[in-house]
């Protein structure tokens, strides 16, 4: 054989073992078979008939899991509530106090309309409510409705009507009224039924008198008929005893006197009992205590010759009646003969009897008259 055809035959035995040794190596690889406990996940399943995590369709869902958008069964998911307010003509109504109460009405809230007449709520709680509008100058107003979970109610457009003009008129008595009632009461008290005692008040907390009444007082007790009648009787015993010479006798004389003694009770009820106390002002009367010790009602008694009630219901000096004394005993003197006027001592000489006097009056009003004058009010115990 030629050593050509042998070079030939070489590589040809060569190649064909080679491509013979690959085809036993692809042959030769052991088939394995299918086991079947894994044969479910070799298909993207797991046992439990679920997928995989990393190999789940879209859109499945894995039980228990919460979705977006999904309402769980039991969760209560709040929602809101607005709307606006105006006024009858369609004018938009700001700051308008506007109450949101709920099932609850301990959780209920509040806010005001804005500028543009809106308000909201957040975060209500779903079910029945109940909205209040109030607004000055116009009346109160309600709506009620539902509100379902998680949604926004739109409350209609509240119109608030103008509210209605009211007058509250409070209908009392005043004091002026509390006084003259008092003061009538005190016009029929009469010592033995017909002696005046207009200016002792048995009503401790008496209100006080205004500047009208006190004239009045001053003025009904100066034109009372007793009054006059004591001024009368003590004309005719001055004229008995020839008191005040330069009178005279007769019935001019008389007339003299009667005139004198009718001046000075007018001088001196008006001065002490009307113009000074309206000026100071100061309350004229006494007022009966009534209760204490005898030794208090004594001190009582003599003190109030010197002191007084003010209007404002205090204690003070009382210089409505001092003054009172000095300024009719000043006057008299333009009306009684030379030889019996009084000179400036002798004014106050009789000034400081005139406060004796007083304090005599006082205790027969706080132990004696009160026991002989009828007509005294239920209510005229006095109080400690």
């Amino acid at each position: 054989m030629s050593l050509q055809f042998k070079s030939s035959l070489a590589v040809f035995a060569l190649v064909t073992l080679g491509w013979t040794s690959f085809c036993w190596g692809q042959s030769s690889q052991p088939t394995t078979a299918p086991d079947p406990e894994h044969s479910t996940e070799q298909r993207g399943t797991a046992a439990t008939g679920d997928p995989l995590p990393d190999q789940r369709m879209p859109g499945s869902v894995v039980p228990g899991s919460i979705v977006p958008g999904t309402i769980v069964p039991g969760t209560i998911v709040p929602g809101t509530i607005s709307g606006m307010v105006v006024d009858q003509s369609g004018a938009v109504v700001a700051g308008a106090r506007v109450k949101l109460t709920g099932q609850d009405p301990n959780a209920s809230q509040e806010t005001l309309s804005g500028n543009d007449g809106s308000f909201s709520f957040a975060n209500v709680s779903p079910g029945p409510f109940h909205l209040t509008f109030t607004a000055a100058g116009f009346a109160m107003q309600t709506f009620s409705g539902i509100l379902q979970a998680g949604k926004n109610y739109a409350a209609p457009i509240e119109a608030l009507a103008v509210a209605t003009a009211v007058t509250d008129v409070e209908v009392g008595v005043s004091q002026v009224e509390v006084a003259e009632e008092q003061m009538k009461v005190e016009e029929k008290q009469r010592v033995l039924g017909f002696v005046p005692n207009f200016y002792v008040s048995y009503i401790p907390d008496a209100a006080p008198l205004n500047p009208r009444q006190k004239f009045k007082l001053a003025w009904k007790t100066v034109i009372d008929p007793v009054t006059i009648a004591f001024v009368g009787g003590a004309a005719g015993v001055q004229q008995a005893q020839n008191h005040f010479e330069g009178y005279g006798q007769g019935a001019q004389g008389y007339a003299k006197r009667f005139g004198a003694g009718f001046a000075d009770t007018v001088s001196g009820t008006f001065i002490g009992g009307a113009i000074l106390p309206s000026l100071l002002k100061q309350d004229p009367r006494y007022f009966y205590k009534g209760t204490g010790s005898k030794t208090a009602r004594i001190l009582y008694a003599i003190a109030n010759a010197v002191i007084c009630k003010g209007d404002n219901r205090r204690w003070q000096a009382n210089y409505s009646g001092i003054l009172g004394s000095l300024a009719a005993g000043g006057i008299s003197n333009l009306y009684y003969p030379a030889q019996d006027r009084d000179g400036a001592a002798l004014t106050f000489e009789n000034a400081a009897l005139g406060i004796g006097g007083s304090a005599i009056s006082n205790l027969f009003q706080e132990f004696v008259v009160k026991k002989l004058t009828p007509r005294i009010p239920d209510n005229g115990m006095a109080r400690p």
